[in-house]
């Protein structure tokens, strides 16, 4: 079986790093265990440079304008893909992604409000083709997905926008899920075993599917 690239979307809070262990560990058992993890934005030197700029608001004199904000994420993104994801699945390595270019059509297109043509377009010019093997979205409504994030600590420029914000990105996260069959969703408002024995159904069937 070729080395493949796993994506886990969702708000902030909804758990992914969590999710991201319950899939390797589920790759483990089907004998594949060669697998990285990444983020976005970063998981390069450049990358997490440009994740500092886009997450702190230590520049709140000059405010980042949303165009700005997703050139930056895609900058980040181009630089992550042709550094570390491409070169990984070329070796044979599996691919376990916090966030991809969904994760910039809920929040650039869906909250921001930029035109979601654009950015696939952007898409296109920067990535061509490339694209997850397989998206996981953990679907959180906002009210949660903002109380988890305030337990963890102090807040970060993304994570200080309003509820009205994340309810544009879950609508559009849901919108986009709904369209896309390669993106399957997961009630991730429940506990973690709930949510762990989700993705291990849709992986377990998932890698059946494989030719």
């Amino acid at each position: 079986m070729n080395s493949k690239f796993i994506v886990i979307e969702g708000l902030e809070g909804a758990g992914k790093t969590t999710s991201s262990l319950v899939v390797a560990n589920i790759l483990r058992e089907h004998g594949i265990h060669d697998v990285i993890y990444t983020r976005e934005p970063g998981s390069t030197p450049l990358s997490e440079k440009l994740r500092e700029l886009i997450k702190n608001d230590t520049y709140n004199e000059e405010k980042i304008t949303y165009y700005a904000e997703l050139f930056v994420v895609f900058a980040a993104r181009v630089q992550l893909v042709e550094h570390v994801i491409k070169p990984a699945l070329a070796r044979g390595t599996w691919v376990i992604g916090d966030r991809h270019e969904l994760s910039s059509r809920a929040y650039q297109g869906g909250g921001r409000e930029i035109s979601h043509d654009f950015i696939c377009s952007l898409k296109e010019e920067a990535l061509g083709n490339f694209n997850p093997d397989l998206t996981l979205y953990l679907d959180v409504p906002p009210e949660i997905s903002l109380q988890r994030v305030k337990k963890r600590g102090p807040l970060d420029r993304i994570e200080k926008e309003s509820l009205h914000f994340f309810t544009k990105i879950r609508n559009q996260y849901l919108a986009l899920a709904a369209s896309d069959k390669q993106i399957r969703t997961i009630d991730a408002s429940r506990s973690q075993a709930q949510v762990a024995l989700d993705i291990e159904n849709i992986i377990h069937q998932w890698l059946q599917e494989i030719p």
